[in-house]
């Protein structure tokens, strides 16, 4: 099932949780908008030089980035769209999810220049969140909790895309988004592919080595039997639940903030499952992959081409 036959199967208010809460009449009115505010970012001089050096001049020549505020759960939340400027024909979407916590991981207006526009520039419109509670959105982040509506709730908002395929999508988490998109995946059908990074598949083992972090993951999921709600948000515990996509798996080797061994675990259990991936283990990589970079775009945008533009 597509996400778009997904979305004309089931009500949004319920499996996508989109409310109108919050929004004006004229809102309501105008074709269920929920993008409320959009904002094409522009850089100084010196920054675009910048981008240019770091991600390649038809990232600025050939694409658009914006800031975005958007409704989740009736909460107006910050993001980003980017797209192809050239708006005579269709492509395929992408979701990319942030990593960190709080504002720690936010996307800045430059990066997401870079790190969206690139994307876009490899023919795809492309939709993330900074989750509610972080970089000005309203709520209070949950860390795998609610705030994983944040992501599902960008599917609609290609509705106000023109040049979005509404029927073709992709996903990609980093690190702490890593675990949002296997989260995202177990409740959403319908994504053609995934890419993973440096991405959190057991809590409780990321937390065994990030001791400095256990306060924080306490505080913002909440509840009162804190390991279940670590297991919840473990795809190691519910690989049953994700759907037979393809899977591309990246991590450095020397990664000190998420182990390499997680993505070798989720491999596992994807393989008792026989479904599709791809595990790369970069030699001496660390969690950023800084130094394995143009590699890592290759296959980004390899996996991505194979399996959302590939007939």
């Amino acid at each position: 099932m597509s996400i778009e036959n997904y979305k004309r199967n089931t009500s949004f208010k319920v499996y996508l949780r989109v409310t109108l809460t919050g929004c004006n009449k004229k809102d309501k009115d105008d074709n269920h908008k929920m993008i409320l505010n959009r904002k094409i970012i522009q850089l100084n001089d010196q920054q675009n030089k910048m981008i240019k050096n770091g991600w390649g001049s038809e990232v600025l020549d050939t694409t658009v980035v914006e800031t975005i505020t958007y409704l989740s759960d009736g909460l107006k939340v910050n993001g980003y769209i980017a797209y192809p400027k050239d708006d005579s024909k269709k492509y395929p979407c992408v979701i990319w999810n942030r990593g960190g916590s709080m504002d720690e991981g936010a996307i800045d207006a430059f990066t997401a220049r870079g790190i969206y526009g690139q994307l876009a520039s490899w023919g795809y419109v492309v939709f993330a969140s900074q989750y509610r509670g972080n970089a000005g959105s309203e709520g209070q982040e949950q860390l795998g909790g609610n705030d994983v509506n944040d992501i599902i709730n960008l599917i609609p908002l290609a509705e106000e895309i023109p040049q979005a395929d509404k029927n073709i999508w992709g996903i990609e988490g980093w690190s702490r988004g890593g675990m949002m998109t296997y989260i995202t995946l177990s409740k959403v059908p319908g994504f053609k592919c995934a890419i993973l990074s440096g991405a959190i598949s057991d809590v409780k083992l990321f937390l065994s080595i990030n001791e400095d972090k256990v306060d924080t993951f306490k505080k913002l999921i909440g509840g009162t039997d804190f390991e279940k709600e670590c297991n919840k948000r473990s795809a190691v515990n519910f690989t049953d639940k994700l759907p037979n996509i393809p899977y591309l798996l990246m991590h450095g080797g020397n990664d000190k903030a998420v182990q390499h061994t997680q993505s070798i675990e989720i491999a596992k259990g994807l393989d008792e499952r026989s479904i599709p991936y791809r595990l790369v283990i970069f030699e001496g990589g660390d969690h950023f992959l800084k130094s394995h970079r143009k590699e890592v775009d290759r296959l980004r945008r390899f996996w991505f081409d194979k399996y959302l533009k590939s007939k």
